[in-house]
């Protein structure tokens, strides 16, 4: 008989199983290696400038917080599940139905009783973690010695307290109801909970759990209705943030009832697992939800209607005053000084003689104009560049301050073309050079800036400074990375610029400071090869032991990275203070706790024709404070952090959380304090603020008779017009200070509104010159409010005046001839001669190809009077009688004859309302024939008539010699 053995059964490869454990074990060590890399990149950046101490709180406190978050859910949900399971009925009748459900299951239950629970911790832990400043904040929040109007506690608790309240009560709240829900699930599966038959039967031990969970939830709920009367104070209501009458009688005492019969019902549902009645907790329920409705809509929505629409101001003047106060404090502008501005409108001679300072300081060069003009005259190679708009700074020349215009020359890789390869955008092109400053108050014979710092090699008043350091290895505009340094006595490798001594075409150099990494080991190669997908990093014969990498380069990026509980200023600033190249950059605390205190949008209020819309983290704000200055030193990246308002509750909390990051204002020295500001956004956010809250009392704010508003850019009536720094003496001062100034006109809706002033608003910006002491006026807020019996066109009215005059007009169509465009520059308001003077710089530049903005003549106007010449000192004059007194900048510039494009007539008064002097017959009659050529050939241009064309463009020419030779 023979037999025949079974074939083996078919097994698992072991060799098969051993790879794929081993490809899985390799996979997971290279995705935590890549993390790694990341992390300890970060630890270096950090490490090497000094603030290791940020990463490494940021990094403990994410973890805590995680931590928490993963277990204060998943150790409640997984105690939810193993009570449901465990007390469940041993002997429990299931339909059918739950019988298929449970065969389901039972073979993946032990995976999900630990499944469950981990799977809502990782999500608790990642939310608890991005929570981890709101938390830490709490923890070092302090007490701010002013309180709320409405409870009487210190607003400390709004800042700091009731967010990190708030967001622990949700966290609870969402564990407790996933502990329902995961229990309401297992007991229904496994016959605790049975539904049949029109009947809700509950198991003894699920009636507990799940009533001791309701009543939990429930007790939760009443706290959160507690805080909530809180929160109405930052609340905005109709007319106000903050508890306004209905609310506080209402609102507030309805939330007060509502937290009680929570706590009620909570009670009764732990009465209920004991004695296991569900009917008292179930109606106590339901009146809680019909008691919202009535306490929550109906009662409030009573006394509006019928109590407070009819008496409004009587019964909301308290409230209203409440708010006027408190943000008026929130926003710093509690301390304004108005003053009332009978202003003149008619120019008379001499007017200005006691205004001498101011004049001699107005700017005529446009920063968002002439950055065109100084790339064309200071780039020397295509692979740099300049910023645009351009800087305003002031420095001390000869014991004069003077107002400049600066910005610092750096790369642009870009334009390197087919010569960008690794080792010239990495190792050769590392920096930029040198810084440009020129006068703003100032003109060349040919319309062009007067330098006062420039040049490659760098010449100028800061040049000659015995430390002066030129080159910018950060910048706004610097490489994504860069790879410097060299032991003593190597071959230089950077370009330092594109001259060189004995005829050489450049001078090489190489980096001497501590900017970066080091990219000293192999180690520390391969990090950052894998940081930036760059395999030359690791491989390059360039690299030695002194190798550093620079990377996160841009000012503000820094600033950020190492203070990141600061919003910055949208304007950082180049600065030489102490010899040095710095970037200047102001931070704020924000936030939107502060009680009874209006909130305002922080990219709407910074926005206007120069910043574009920003996106911010916390936009929305009713708080803010310039906590921080800020330095970056443009040749090795140091980062110095100022607490400049040390009496900010923030920013104290924060020097809590990180200590030791910040220096105090002690440790400024003269040089930089000479050289910091009063921010812009900070003052864009005030005036905002300023065109409701100039007034100081309830009933004027409730009339809104008197609500003012920022005026449009002329140039761009879709956007505000910028603010401007300028060295002027308001009416009042002592003297001529560096301030910062913006106009108001009506606030109105629609076309019906009047482009007239109302107010005028500066803040002293100039900080003084003595080391680690701020000047007593910095940050002086004073506003002129125009007499209403006088009628002061605002900027948009002038500027129409300036188009719609017919001799400016012509004049302006000259300056356009052949391939020319005309560029209005920044209109200015200045408080001079006891009334408003307008001056608006006008350049001229090719409409194509090459474009050179140059300034050709200048745009004045004082009450209806209007004149237009080639300086400042020249249009003053024709416009206050032939002689202003006054003094400017360029009293002696002589334009050169013919330098424009084309003639630049003197308009006469009778159409200009200018007492310049009247032109000949002769002139007229020139002038007169070349506004009637150009018309003639626009109209042979329009009909194709080439002959016609030709005819006229010859009358034009000769008219506008006719013109030259008459003075023009």
């Amino acid at each position: 008989m023979t037999t025949t053995s079974a074939p083996n059964q078919a097994t698992p490869s072991r060799s098969r199983r051993v790879i794929a454990i081993s490809l899985a074990i390799i996979a997971a060590l290279v995705v935590a290696f890549f993390l790694f890399a990341g992390l300890y990149a970060d630890w270096l950046w950090f490490d090497q400038l000094g603030f290791e101490s940020v990463l490494l709180t940021q990094w403990t406190a994410r973890v805590v917080m995680f931590v928490i978050g993963f277990v204060g859910m998943a150790v409640p949900v997984w105690v939810a599940i193993q009570l449901a399971y465990r007390l469940r009925p041993v002997y429990a009748r299931l339909s059918s139905q739950l019988d298929r459900y449970q065969e389901v299951v039972e073979p993946l239950r032990r995976l999900s009783m630990w499944g469950i629970p981990v799977f809502f911790g990782f999500f608790a832990g990642f939310a608890a973690s991005a929570q981890w400043q709101t938390t830490w904040l709490w923890l070092n929040g302090v007490a701010t010695d002013t309180t709320d109007p409405e409870f009487g506690l210190d607003t400390g608790f709004y800042l700091f307290g009731l967010p990190f309240y708030s967001a622990l009560l949700g966290f609870v709240s969402a564990v407790l109801l996933i502990c329902l829900l995961v229990t309401v699930l297992v007991s229904y599966l496994y016959g605790s909970v049975r539904v049949g038959e029109r009947e809700l039967r509950i198991s003894k031990s699920a009636r507990i759990q799940l009533a001791v969970l309701a009543g939990l939830y429930l007790a939760v709920q009443g706290v959160s209705l507690w805080l909530d009367r809180y929160k109405t104070l930052t609340q905005t209501e109709d007319r106000i943030t903050g508890a306004g009458y209905t609310t506080a009688n209402a609102v507030i005492p309805g939330l007060t009832i509502l937290a009680i019969v929570a706590a009620v019902v909570a009670v009764l549902f732990f009465v209920t697992a004991i004695i296991g009645r569900w009917r008292y907790p179930l109606i106590a329920t339901a009146l809680l939800v019909v008691s919202s409705i009535v306490l929550g809509i109906g009662y409030p929505w009573v006394v509006n209607t019928f109590q407070v629409q009819p008496n409004r101001f009587s019964l909301e003047q308290e409230y209203y005053q409440r708010n006027v106060d408190m943000t008026q404090a929130a926003y710093g502008i509690d301390e304004l000084e108005k003053t009332n501005y009978a202003a003149k409108t008619d120019a008379k001679e001499g007017q200005l003689r006691d205004d001498a300072e101011t004049t001699a300081s107005i700017r005529v060069m446009d920063p968002a104009i002439i950055s065109p003009t100084v790339r064309q005259l200071e780039q020397y190679r295509s692979y740099y560049q300049f910023q645009d708009p351009l800087d305003v700074d002031r420095y001390e020349i000869d014991g004069q301050s003077q107002d400049t215009i600066v910005s610092v020359r750096e790369l642009n890789l870009e334009q390197l073309g087919a010569a960008a390869d690794w080792q010239n955008s990495a190792l050769v092109y590392t920096h930029g050079y040198g810084i440009v400053a020129l006068k703003g108050n100032d003109r060349t014979s040919d319309g062009d800036p007067v330098f006062l710092e420039q040049g490659i090699p760098a010449s100028g008043f800061l040049s000659d400074l015995e430390n002066f350091e030129p080159r910018v290895y950060f910048g706004e505009y610097s490489p994504t990375y860069s790879i410097v340094g060299a032991p003593e006595g190597a071959t230089d490798l950077e370009l330092d610029y594109p001259a060189g001594e004995d005829g050489a075409s450049e001078t090489k150099t190489t980096f001497s400071g501590d900017g970066g990494p080091s990219l000293g080991n192999v180690f520390n190669r391969l990090i950052y090869a894998l940081k930036f997908q760059s395999e030359q990093i690791l491989f390059s014969d360039y690299l030695n032991e002194e190798s550093q990498i620079l990377y996160d380069r841009d000012p503000a990026e820094r600033v950020q990275k190492v203070a990141p509980y600061l919003t910055l200023d949208s304007d950082p600033y180049p600065s030489v203070v102490d010899g040095r190249i710095v970037w200047i950059i102001d931070g704020y605390t924000l936030s939107a706790n502060y009680p009874y205190s209006t909130t305002v949008s922080l990219s709407e209020a910074i926005s206007d024709s120069n910043t574009t819309v920003e996106r911010f983290g916390l936009d929305n704000i009713n708080y803010i404070r310039n906590s921080v200055k800020a330095t970056v030193d443009a040749y090795d990246g140091s980062v110095t952090l100022y607490a400049w308002d040390d009496e900010d509750p923030i920013l104290q909390a924060w020097q809590k959380v990180y200590p030791s990051t910040l220096e105090p204002i002690s440790e400024m020295s003269a040089d930089l304090m000479s050289h910091v500001r009063y921010p812009t956004d900070l003052f864009k956010v005030q005036r905002a603020m300023l065109g409701v809250y100039h007034v100081d009392d309830a009933q004027s704010f409730y009339q809104r008779d008197n609500a003012w508003t920022t005026p449009n850019d002329p140039q761009d009536d879709t956007n505000l017009q910028p603010p401007y720094y300028l060295t002027m003496q308001m009416p009042g001062q002592d003297e001529a200070t560096y301030s910062m100034f913006t106009s108001f006109i009506p606030s109105s809706l629609g076309a019906a509104s009047r482009n007239v002033l109302m107010g005028y608003l500066s803040v002293d910006s100039d900080a003084g010159g003595e080391k680690g002491k701020v000047g007593a006026d910095y940050g002086k807020l004073r506003m002129l409010v125009i007499d209403a019996d006088t009628t002061v066109p605002g900027p948009g009215q002038v500027q129409n005046t300036f188009n719609s005059n017919e001799t400016i007009s012509s004049q302006i169509n000259l300056l356009k001839q052949g391939q020319s465009e005309v560029l209005n520059g920044n209109l200015l308001t200045l408080p001079v001669g006891g009334g408003l003077l307008y001056v608006q710089p006008v350049f001229v530049q090719a409409s194509s190809g090459t474009q050179l903005p140059t300034l050709r003549k200048i745009l004045v106007a004082f009450g209806g009077d209007v004149a237009f010449e080639d300086t400042l000192s020249e249009a003053l004059d024709s416009l206050f009688g032939g002689n202003s007194g006054a003094e400017t900048g360029d009293e002696n510039v002589t334009p050169t004859p013919g330098a424009t494009a084309t003639p630049t007539p003197t308009p006469s008064p009778s159409e200009s309302g200018g007492t310049s002097e009247q032109p000949t017959d002769d002139y007229q009659a020139a002038l007169q024939a070349a506004q009637k050529a150009m018309l003639d050939r626009q109209e042979a241009l329009e009909a194709g008539d080439w002959a016609a064309y030709g005819e006229a463009d010859d009358r034009l020419t000769a008219a506008v010699e006719k013109l030259i030779a008459l003075g023009g």
